[in-house]
């Protein structure tokens, strides 16, 4: 008679194991993710009183914090901002925001607000904006950048007893990054900004033409820490005093025939007043303030001196004479233009 061997009975670890590792892994991410949501929500308390503390008060009406399992969204059905910071309060009120953080891309932040939007000024005046669409981004780990695009943007300014003027670009663009090669203190942040289908209308008045626009400009803003803080009188009375400035190392301005090629140095005088100068190269331009200046320009740019060999880059621009912000005035050379005087900005 044959004896019979026990069957060995087959582990069910391989059936079960895997979907018990999951079950797991999915508990400990969702416990993280609360977590994380939690130092957010935090987080967010903080800045807001912050804020307050630094004369800005900021509602967002309706907050929630979702976007479980891989993102972190704070999303608000308003957001509005009311600033004490300029004297008469200002306040700026916008339709559904949300700001958008990945779990696996910490330090990165994409913001989409939604119009229309209105901001009550100083004086009395009032800002209302629309746009199709308005799309932002923030990093604040080396190197700290900042990113802006919007679509359709218009901006009706009116104010008691002048006519309401409207702005707008077709396209915008505007990027901030920290520069990595000035030395840290002069705590550079490199600009740029590039806007099409602009519609200026102080531009319109100034030469005479009404065509859409072309910006693309190009800087470097030093004693950028001073506007930490936000952007208010204290924030630019602290830049001026920090002897701060904006270098343009690239301005190309179109419209119509009409084109502005140029470079220089802006700031603030004692006054609160932007003062600087520029090297200029122009062509196509028939008026300024209502003048008309055919080729004078261009005989002022010889007689006097122009930008030299900065204009051979640009084939068909006439290098113009120095220009010159000072005293709340602009001087073309020694010749002064017949323009209302610049005012303060604070």
């Amino acid at each position: 008679m044959t004896d019979t061997l026990p069957t060995r009975r087959q582990s069910r670890f391989w059936l079960y194991g895997p979907t018990l590792l999951l079950v797991i892994l999915a508990a400990a991410w969702s416990a993280f993710w609360f977590y994380a949501r939690g130092r957010v929500t935090a987080e967010i308390d903080t800045a807001l009183a912050r804020e307050v503390e630094r004369g800005r008060t900021w509602t967002c009406t309706d907050r929630s914090v979702g976007g479980y399992p891989f993102r972190i969204e704070l999303r608000c059905s308003a957001l509005s901002l009311t600033s004490t910071r300029w004297g008469d309060a200002v306040r700026v009120e916008t339709g559904p925001a949300v700001a958008v953080g990945q779990i696996y891309s910490p330090g990165l932040v994409i913001f989409e607000l939604t119009g229309p939007a209105k901001a009550t000024l100083p004086e009395g005046r009032m800002l209302d904006l629309t746009w199709k669409s308005l799309d932002a981004s923030l990093a604040w780990r080396n190197p700290e950048r900042f990113a802006l695009v919007a679509g359709d943007l218009t901006a009706v300014l009116t104010a008691p007893g002048l006519t309401p003027e409207t702005w707008g670009s077709k396209t915008l663009e505007a990027h901030l990054r920290r520069n990595p090669t000035l030395p840290a203190a002069d705590q550079a942040v490199d600009i740029a900004v590039t806007a099409k289908g602009t519609r200026l209308p102080p531009i319109d008045a100034l030469l005479g033409n009404n065509d859409t626009g072309e910006i693309d400009l190009q800087a470097t803003l030093t004693q950028a820490e001073s506007f930490r803080k936000g952007f208010n009188p204290d924030a630019l009375e602290s830049w001026r005093g920090a002897n701060g400035a904006i270098d343009l190392t690239r301005l190309v301005s179109t419209k119509g025939k009409a084109r502005v090629d140029g470079s220089g140095r802006l700031m603030l005088d004692p006054a609160h007043r932007v003062a600087g100068d520029l090297r200029l190269a122009a062509a196509g331009i028939e008026q300024i303030g209502g003048i008309r200046i055919g080729n004078l320009l261009g005989g002022l740019g010889g007689l006097l001196g122009g930008r030299g060999t900065d204009a051979a880059a640009a084939p068909g621009l006439t290098p113009l004479p120095p220009v010159s912000l000072r005293g709340g005035r602009v001087f073309i050379g020694p010749f002064r233009l017949p323009l209302q005087p610049l005012p303060p900005l604070y």
